[in-house]
C-alpha cells in the first residue's frame, strides 16, 4: 500500500497550534490537535469526513490479510500478532486495526486510507485499548502509545513479548480512553506513556498521567516525533532507552502568592448542599476533597439518612453518585433509594406499595443514569474499592461517594487499628487527588453508660478508630435515638449532632431533630426540640401526651 510520507510540522490556521499540522509529500496536511484536513493539489477542497453508509454502526470488514508494512518497517509477524491487516473497502486498499472486547471478539475496526484519513466500523465504545487482548492482566510495566502503528513499533523492538497498547482516538480522547481501561492498567506496577512528542501529545500525556495514583505513571521522551519514525530510522535501541529512562510524573505543587493571587481574592463558594437546609448553612455545604463521617448505633437510622441524601443528590442536584454499601446487596440499596424517590417503603414487604410503583421509580432512576452501585460479592478490600472510586471519578465524573461502612474495610486487616489508620490516610489523599467528596459511616464502640440504641449520646471517642477518623475527617456527625423510649412518638426522633467542624468550628455541638414519616419512609426536619417540649409536658399522663402533642 503506497502512502505519502511525512515531511515536517507547521502551524495550523484553524486552531492556532504552532506546530500540530503535519505536512506530507503529496501536499496534504493534517492537524493532530483539532483534526483539520488540508487537501493536496487536485483534491476536493471539502475535507472528507468519516465515511458513513448508514445511521447504524458500519459492518466490520472481512477478509483482511496481515502482511509486512515495508514503508513502516513493520514485519508480517508483528502485524499478524496484532491483527493489523490490509483489506479492500469501498474500492480502496485500506489498513485495518482490529479492536476487541473483554471476550476477545472483534467489535470495532479503525480503517486507515492512503491519504491518512480514518473511519470506524463496528462499535468502538465496546472495545478495549488496541492490543489489550494480547497481554494478561498484571505485570511489571505496560507502555501506552498514541496510535496503533506506534504500539506495534514498540512491541516489535521488544520482540513482541512485553505489554504495549494504544489509545483508539488520538490525543483528544486519550484521558477518556485510559479512564475506561483504568482497572486493567492498574494491574501493572508501571504505566509508561509514550505519546507523540508534539504539543498536543505532550499535553495529553500530562493530563492522562494525573488519573493514575501518584508515582505509578511515567512519561517517556523520544528524540523524534513518535516510535514509528524512530523504527524507520533504525533507532530500536533508542526506543528501549526511552522506556527504561521514562521519568515518574510528579506534578509541581509549589506555588507563590503571585500564582494564586486572583484565586485568593475570589469569594468563598458554598459546596454541594445537604438535604437539610440548616445543615447546609452551618457547614457551608460539602466541598470537594473532604471526608464527612457519620456514627450511630444499630437501627438508629443512619442508612435512612444517607439514602435520603443520595436521592437528593441524584434528583435535586442532578449529580452522579457512587455507593459502596458493603453489608447490603445492591438491590436493597436501589430499592431504598427508589423508595425515597417515590415516598414508598419498597424495602418493606407489606408497606402498601405496588410493583408498578416500584417499576416507575426504577425506570426514572435508569433514565437519569446517576446511580453507580458497587457489587462487592463479599469483597471489602480497600485497594479494590480505591481503584473503583478512581475509575468512577475519571470515567463517569462522579464526585459524591458513600461508603457504609469503614469497619468492614478494616475487618480483614491483621491489626485493625493500624489498618484503619492506613485506610483513612489513603482515603484523605484520594479525596484531594480526585477532588471528590466521601461520606463515610463508622461503627461505634460500646459506651460505658446508656447504649447508643437507647439514646446514649454519641461522642468522637466512640468511633472505632476514632484517632485516625478524627484526624482525617473534616466533619463528624452523630445520630442518636432512643428506640425503647416510653413515648412512641419520641422513640422515632433522631438527634442529629455535629461533633466536629474543621472548616469554621461554628457548627460543632449543633443539634437537628429529625422525625420519621412511616407512611412515606421519609425523614422530616422538626422545627423544635421535642425532648424539651416533653419535659415541659412531663406533668401529663404519657398516654395523654402521646395523643395531644403534635410532631
Amino acid at each position: 500500500m503506497e502512502e505519502s510520507e511525512f515531511t515536517h510540522h507547521e502551524p495550523c490556521d484553524k486552531c492556532g497550534s504552532s506546530d500540530a499540522l503535519a505536512r506530507y509529500t503529496d501536499g496534504h496536511g493534517y492537524c493532530h490537535s483539532c483534526g483539520h484536513h488540508v487537501p493536496h493539489e487536485g483534491q476536493s477542497q471539502t475535507p472528507r469526513k468519516e465515511i458513513r453508509v448508514s445511521k447504524d454502526d458500519k459492518p466490520l470488514i472481512r477478509g483482511g490479510e496481515a502482511i509486512a508494512l515495508t514503508g513502516r518497517k513493520l514485519t508480517e509477524e508483528t502485524c499478524s500478532k496484532w491483527g493489523y491487516q490490509i483489506a479492500d473497502y469501498r474500492d480502496q486498499k485500506v489498513q485495518v486495526a482490529n479492536y476487541r472486547n473483554a471476550d476477545n471478539q472483534v467489535v470495532a475496526q479503525k480503517v486507515r486510507f492512503a491519504n491518512k484519513e480514518f473511519t470506524v466500523t463496528g462499535n468502538l465504545k465496546e472495545a478495549g485499548l488496541f492490543g489489550q487482548h494480547l497481554w494478561r492482566d498484571g505485570g511489571k510495566r505496560i507502555v501506552i502509545t498514541e496510535g496503533e502503528i506506534d504500539a506495534m513499533s514498540v512491541s516489535q523492538v521488544q520482540n513482541n513479548r512485553w505489554p504495549v497498547v494504544s489509545i483508539p482516538n488520538g490525543s483528544n480522547g486519550a484521558k477518556k480512553s485510559l479512564s475506561k481501561a483504568l482497572e486493567y492498567l492498574l494491574t501493572f506496577e508501571e504505566i509508561i506513556l509514550m505519546f507523540d512528542q508534539d504539543e498536543p501529545g505532550q499535553e495529553a500525556a500530562i493530563e492522562c498521567a494525573q488519573i493514575f495514583p501518584p508515582g505509578r505513571c511515567k512519561l517517556a521522551t523520544l528524540p523524534m516525533k513518535d516510535a514509528n519514525e524512530m523504527l524507520k530510522e533504525g533507532m530500536s535501541r533508542e526506543i528501549m532507552d526511552a522506556i527504561y529512562g521514562a521519568k515518574t510524573y510528579r506534578p509541581d505543587g509549589i506555588v507563590t502568592i503571585d500564582d494564586i493571587y486572583d484565586d485568593i481574592l475570589m469569594d468563598p463558594e458554598e459546596g454541594f448542599p445537604w438535604w437539610i437546609d440548616d445543615l447546609t448553612k452551618l457547614t457551608y455545604g460539602r466541598r470537594p476533597g473532604e471526608i464527612y463521617c457519620f456514627g450511630a448505633g444499630t437501627g438508629v437510622g443512619k442508612t435512612d439518612f444517607l439514602v435520603q441524601q443520595i436521592e437528593y443528590d441524584m434528583t435535586v442536584l442532578k449529580q452522579p453518585v457512587g455507593t459502596f454499601f458493603l453489608e447490603q446487596p445492591p438491590k436493597e440499596t436501589a430499592k431504598r433509594i427508589a423508595g425515597k424517590r417515590a415516598g414508598k417503603q419498597f424495602h418493606v414487604p407489606d408497606a402498601g406499595w405496588t410493583t408498578d410503583e416500584l417499576k416507575e421509580a426504577l425506570d426514572g432512576m435508569k433514565r437519569d443514569s446517576k446511580l453507580h452501585l458497587y457489587n462487592n460479592f463479599g469483597s471489602t478490600d480497600w485497594s479494590i474499592i480505591q481503584n473503583t472510586i478512581r475509575h468512577l471519578a475519571h470515567a463517569n465524573d462522579v464526585q459524591l461517594f458513600y461508603i457504609d461502612h469503614l469497619t468492614a474495610l478494616a475487618a480483614a486487616e491483621a491489626d485493625e487499628r493500624v489498618g484503619l489508620e492506613r485506610i483513612m490516610a489513603q482515603m484523605a489523599s484520594l479525596a484531594l487527588e480526585l477532588g471528590i467528596i466521601i461520606h463515610l459511616v463508622s461503627h461505634l464502640a460500646t459506651p460505658e453508660g446508656t447504649p447508643h440504641e437507647e439514646g446514649g449520646r454519641v461522642m468522637i471517642r466512640h468511633f472505632k478508630g476514632s484517632r485516625s477518623i478524627g484526624f482525617w475527617c473534616h466533619f463528624m456527625f452523630g445520630l442518636e435515638r432512643d428506640q425503647q423510649h416510653d413515648n412512641d412518638k419520641l422513640a422515632t426522633v433522631i438527634t442529629f449532632r455535629v461533633l466536629k467542624d474543621r472548616y469554621t468550628g461554628r457548627a460543632t455541638g449543633h443539634k437537628t431533630f429529625l422525625d420519621y414519616d412511616r407512611d412515606k419512609g421519609m425523614l422530616i426536619v422538626m422545627d423544635h426540640d421535642p425532648f424539651a417540649e416533653a419535659e415541659e409536658k412531663s406533668g401529663f399522663d404519657s398516654n395523654e401526651f402521646n395523643e395531644d402533642v403534635p410532631f
